[in-house]
């Protein structure tokens, strides 16, 4: 059998599709579907760390437009995304698999500090790795924390988890217009003003030489591996060389 098409990815997740349908919270048939999803990905040989925002719970932009301060505010947010980790690893361990949180925050009572040594650790060891508290400073998204962590570590890509399959021009289930690109420049993303992730997040994956990967979140774990078929919707990439 061959083996994956990454040996060590970091995939993003959004806080929002945990919610499910539900528009806010938990939704546990999701986070179980996640937890299966990711586990599949680690038994076919990839090594797999999630970043996952807290929109879900609290988005720190939106806390900070009714009077909070903005880095009060993100602080709240990345608070959200340890809650969502916590919840993502009680799900993956209660399936039998192993996994650990590492946050950006020192809470040694709910998840380990990050470090880069800690996750080389828990990876190597089979454990899939849950990155909690974004970089630990405001102002950064979790698109942004996911590029970061990925060069730390030495990731090979980053798959961001959406609710479409792919990189458009606007948004499909907006526009019926909406061209859908397989294959971005950085500098062609963040000229063309295209949402998927922001301006410092493509900045710094076009530095680190990372390529990112845009995928359903239905497939988004298969395509750490390859395993997942053309049907599905070929990866729009975003990769990093000259525009």
């Amino acid at each position: 059998m061959t083996g994956p098409v990454y040996r060590r990815v970091v995939i993003k997740l959004s806080g929002e599709y945990l919610a499910g349908q539900q528009g806010f919270g938990i939704d546990q048939p999701t986070v179980d579907r996640v937890a299966d999803d990711l586990i599949a990905a680690r038994h076919l040989g990839a090594e797999v760390a999630v970043v996952i925002g807290g929109g879900n719970i609290v988005r720190g932009v939106e806390v900070s437009s009714r009077g909070v301060s903005r880095p009060t505010g993100d602080t709240m947010g990345m608070l959200a995304t340890v809650m969502n980790c916590l919840a993502l690893e009680a799900a993956i361990e209660r399936k039998g698999a192993p996994a650990r949180t590492l946050s950006a925050f020192v809470m040694p009572e709910i998840s380990e500090l990050f470090t880069h040594s800690a996750a080389h650790k828990y990876l190597a060891e089979g454990r899939i790795v849950l990155l909690g508290g974004g970089t630990g400073n405001p102002f950064f998204t979790t698109d942004t924390t996911a590029v970061l962590r990925a060069a730390e570590i030495g990731a090979e890509a980053v798959l961001k988890a959406t609710n479409v399959d792919g990189v458009y021009s606007a948004d499909p289930k907006k526009d019926p217009t909406a061209k859908r690109f397989d294959r971005l420049t950085h500098s062609q993303a963040i000229e063309g003003g295209y949402k998927v992730m922001d301006a410092t997040a493509f900045a710094l994956s076009s530095y680190s030489r990372s390529p990112s990967r845009v995928r359903s979140a239905r497939f988004c774990a298969a395509a750490a591996t390859g395993r997942s078929s053309p049907a599905d919707g070929l990866p729009s990439a975003a990769h990093a060389r000259s525009a």
